[in-house]
C-alpha cells in the first residue's frame, strides 16, 4: 500500500439509502433530517460500490468522505465494519454545518491533499464530481444507483 489516498462517498456509492429518502419529501425540517440518518443503519450494501471500495483498499489508504452529520459517527463506524469494508478514516460534517455537502467535500479534499496524494475520489453526486475535477482530483462517479438530488442540499441537516 502506497501513501496515496482513496476518498470513497458513503451514500449511494457503498450504502443504499433509498428505503428512508421518503423522510426528506417536501421541504424537509430539521426534525426529517435527524430521522433520516438515524436509519441510516439499516441501509444496504451496494454491491458494486463495496467491491470498488475492497479493490481500491489494495492500492491505496481508504478515507471515507460523507456528508453525514458527525452525530451519526458511532452509526456509520458500525454499518461499516459490520459490512466488512475497508477500515480507514472517517471524515464526517459537522452537525452544524448547513452548507452543501459537496462545497464541504471541496474543502476536505483540499486539506487532504496538503499531506498526501489524492489517487481517486469516487462519489455518486455528479455535482461533488464536477467540483473535485475541476480543483484537478483524479474522480469517478459512481452511477450504480440512481443519484437523489435531495441528499447533497443543506436543508435542516
Amino acid at each position: 500500500m502506497t501513501d496515496t489516498l482513496a476518498v470513497i462517498d458513503i451514500d449511494g456509492t457503498v450504502a443504499d439509502g433509498r428505503h428512508r429518502v421518503h423522510i426528506l419529501a417536501g421541504t424537509p425540517t430539521h426534525d426529517d433530517w435527524v430521522a433520516f440518518f438515524e436509519q441510516a443503519g439499516a441501509d444496504t450494501v451496494i454491491p458494486e460500490g463495496a467491491e470498488r471500495a475492497r479493490m481500491l483498499a489494495q492500492e491505496h489508504e481508504v478515507v471515507w468522505l460523507t456528508g453525514r452529520p458527525e452525530r451519526v459517527r458511532e452509526l456509520t463506524e458500525r454499518w461499516l465494519a459490520d459490512h466488512d469494508l475497508p477500515p480507514g478514516r472517517l471524515i464526517m460534517q459537522p452537525s452544524d454545518d448547513r452548507r452543501p455537502a459537496r462545497v464541504v467535500k471541496l474543502e476536505r479534499l483540499r486539506e487532504l491533499s496538503t499531506t498526501n496524494d489524492i489517487a481517486v475520489v469516487v462519489d455518486d453526486d455528479p455535482r461533488v464530481i464536477e467540483l473535485a475535477t475541476g480543483a484537478g482530483f483524479p474522480c469517478e462517479l459512481a452511477a450504480w444507483l440512481p443519484w437523489t438530488p435531495v441528499l447533497s442540499d443543506p436543508g435542516c441537516r
